[in-house]
């Protein structure tokens, strides 16, 4: 049992070792750009809409 557990990590040691000069990690030369356009018109029309019919319920006498 022992055996098998040290034959095992040597294994899994040298796999690591073999693989570590394959990796290579660098920075891009241009910045990384992230474009968000977002659409917010229907939100604002919502609010609008919702902020209009409070404003007429609240003032009903003057429409």
């Amino acid at each position: 049992m022992a055996r098998t557990r040290i034959f095992g990590t040597g294994l899994a040691v040298s796999g690591a070792l073999a693989l570590s000069g394959c990796i290579n990690v660098s920075a891009p030369e241009e910045p990384i750009v992230i474009e968000l356009n977002v659409n917010i018109r229907a939100e604002v029309l919502y609010r609008l809409a919702e902020d209009a019919s409070n404003t007429i319920e609240e003032n009903a006498d003057i429409f």
